[in-house]
């Protein structure tokens, strides 16, 4: 019976972002899928912007908002899925180097995957200096910041750094989703910002 709701709430929440999508602007152009061109839903954020404050759902299901982390430079990875090579590549690659940041940057990932997935990939690959968050409930963050892909509703790739006084430093939008991002740049732009 849990079973069956979990699924029908979930398919509802699906019908409801394509219903919301279909009305937000649409981006082409930015990126491609596996060589496809696909559409960016969302305002595109960009360097100088404030970053706007977002709700995802975090640990046991919590909300996370990116308020939470005020006065500290964030560092967003996003990615589609963590049940992917490159997406685990990503979360694994700045959970090491989230070891040698000060402690005012702060490390958050973005997919669209469930929190229980994200917290047994945490558990089995021994993740624990970042922050898993899951955009899969309103795609608050996906449309924010022009990261949410309209043909399969998931997450593209990419990184955006925030200073501590909330103003966007970085942002890279993976041209290819199937790539890795630059990760020196972005951990460049992350020292910088502090």
């Amino acid at each position: 019976m849990k079973t069956t709701i979990t699924i029908t709430l979930l398919f509802i929440q699906s019908i409801i972002q394509i219903i919301m999508a279909q009305e937000m602007k649409e981006n082409k152009g930015v990126v491609t899928f596996a060589g496809n061109p696909v559409t960016l839903l969302g305002e595109l954020i960009k360097v100088g912007d404030t970053a706007p404050d977002f709700t995802a759902v975090g640990e046991g299901l919590k909300p996370a908002r990116l308020s939470d982390y005020k006065g500290k430079t964030v560092i967003l990875s996003v990615f589609p899925s963590v049940d992917t090579k490159v997406c685990a590549a990503q979360t694994r690659r700045f959970n090491k180097e989230a070891s040698g940041l000060s402690e005012q940057v702060v490390v958050l990932t973005l997919s669209k995957d469930l929190p229980f997935a994200l917290g047994r990939f945490c558990a089995a690959e021994g993740i624990d200096r970042i922050h898993t968050l899951s955009d899969y409930m309103h795609s608050e963050f996906g449309l924010k910041y022009g990261f949410l892909m309209k043909e399969n509703m998931l997450l593209a790739r990419g990184v955006v750094v925030i200073n501590p006084a909330g103003k966007v430093t970085y942002v890279e939008y993976v041209k290819e989703v199937t790539s890795e991002p630059d990760y020196t740049k972005a951990l460049e732009a992350a020292r910088a910002a502090l």
